[in-house]
Order: structure tokens, then sequence, then C-alpha cells
């Protein structure tokens, strides 16, 4: 479900993979989404994933995710692919009130889509957001 980026390589598992697995079922109810949002730095709820994404937005938000990290040496961060439930995108919009895929949450706040990224991260709004969580540490 919530695969952990690091050196461009995936860690974790898909929701095929949980249904087989002993692990708990992740059944995207506000406080699942809210954990992940609050475990991790950065995530990225997107279709499909930064090596395979199955759009433009969302390739476009995974890139810039990527170059952040990248330039702050962060090794890591969450992405969690919507297309691998039918539940995920309605349960999402619906938890964050907010209408499109990709969205991006930046210490545990929602930062917007590709676009809104993009602009922060071109302003260096961006590195700077997810730089002061790493200094308040």
């Amino acid at each position: 479900m919530t695969h952990t980026v690091k050196n461009k390589a995936f860690l974790g598992y898909t929701y095929e993979d949980q249904r087989v697995s002993d692990k708990m079922s992740f059944e995207w109810t506000s406080e699942e989404l809210q954990k992940v949002v609050e475990d991790n730095q950065i995530v990225i709820f997107m279709k499909g994933t930064p090596d395979q994404p199955q759009c433009g937005f969302s390739a476009r938000g995974a890139q810039v995710v990527s170059m952040v990290a990248q330039e702050l040496g962060i090794e890591s961060f969450a992405c969690v692919n919507v297309l691998s439930d039918p539940r995920a995108r309605p349960s999402l919009k619906e938890w964050s009130d907010f209408p499109t895929i990709p969205q991006i949450f930046i210490n545990g706040e929602l930062i917007g889509g590709s676009d809104i990224a993009i602009e922060m991260y071109q302003s260096g709004e961006l590195s700077e957001m997810v730089a002061s969580k790493d200094n308040s540490e």
C-alpha cells in the first residue's frame, strides 16, 4: 500500500501483496490516512509510483518530491498508489477535502497537487518547508 521510496527503489508492499499476506488490511479510513501522513515527513498520494506513474500530474508531482528529497539528503519518502484499490481515491478526497490527485503532504500538511508543488519548488518554499522540519528535530 504505502511504498517508501529510497534511492529510487520501493520498499513496502502493494495492496495485492497485502491481501495475500498476514499484514493487517488497509481500509482507507480517516485514521489510517492520518497515520500515513503523520508517520512520514513527505507523502505523495499518486496514480502509480514514481518509477511507473500512471498520469502526467502524478509524474510531475513525484519528480518534484524526489528532487527536494535528493537536494536535502532525505533518503526516503512515502508514496501511496491510489490505483491499488478502488476505495482509495474517494476516501482520500473526502478525508483531505482536496479534489485532485496527486496530493502531496509535507510535515503533515497538505500542500496541494503537482502545480502547487512545482511553484513552491521553483520559489524555494518547498525546500524551506521540508528543511524546517529537519532543523526542528
